[in-house]
């Protein structure tokens, strides 16, 4: 048995003359939120944030950076010193990435990977290895991380790191004063 059914016609009459005319309601075009877990947000803000990451390597750009020597490189903002500090291994990599036998899309991802990291494990100086072979990711490499805004600065890296077919990076953290 329904509840409309137990109520008598009597009732429902008195109950309508009590209420006097009725105007039916008109519904918002509102609609509530549907929740998102905590864990989808996250993977989105990661998600997001590695594509950010990936949007400052264009293979187009070409940084003014010296042919003659070792490879080396300092934001404006930073101090030339810091160059120096990281050839005479002042900084020590605590992060080391191995590019051999990556292609170009391959590593472009891996360095936006390792520099998205940095920042949440604490890094301020890595290692990139591209190794020297036909010298693409030589020459390919240190062109990425000049647009990349958290690299303070790039030198060739020592022997004890790879010396001509790596780079030690120095990255900003944002924060830290590490480099004052």
């Amino acid at each position: 048995m329904k509840l409309k059914d137990l109520i008598c016609d009597d009732d429902k009459t008195l109950f309508k003359q009590a209420i006097g005319p009725v105007k039916p309601i008109k519904h918002d075009t509102i609609h509530p939120r549907t929740r998102v877990s905590k864990k989808k947000t996250q993977q989105q803000k990661e998600k997001q944030q590695f594509e950010k990451q990936q949007f400052f390597f264009s293979d187009e750009f070409e940084p003014n950076l010296e042919s003659k020597g070792p490879m080396k490189y300092v934001r404006d903002d930073v101090d030339s010193f810091e160059a120096k500090r990281l050839r005479r291994g002042e900084y020590s990599p605590e992060l080391i990435l191995d590019l051999h036998g990556l292609k170009q899309q391959e590593s472009k991802q891996e360095i936006a990977a390792l520099l998205a990291a940095c920042p949440k494990q604490h890094v301020n100086c890595v290692c990139i290895i591209h190794g020297i072979g036909n010298r693409i990711l030589k020459n390919k490499v240190p062109h990425w991380l000049v647009q990349h805004p958290d690299v303070m600065a790039f030198h060739q890296a020592p022997l004890e790191y790879g010396g001509n077919g790596a780079l030690l990076v120095l990255i900003d953290l944002k924060g830290d004063d590490f480099c004052k």
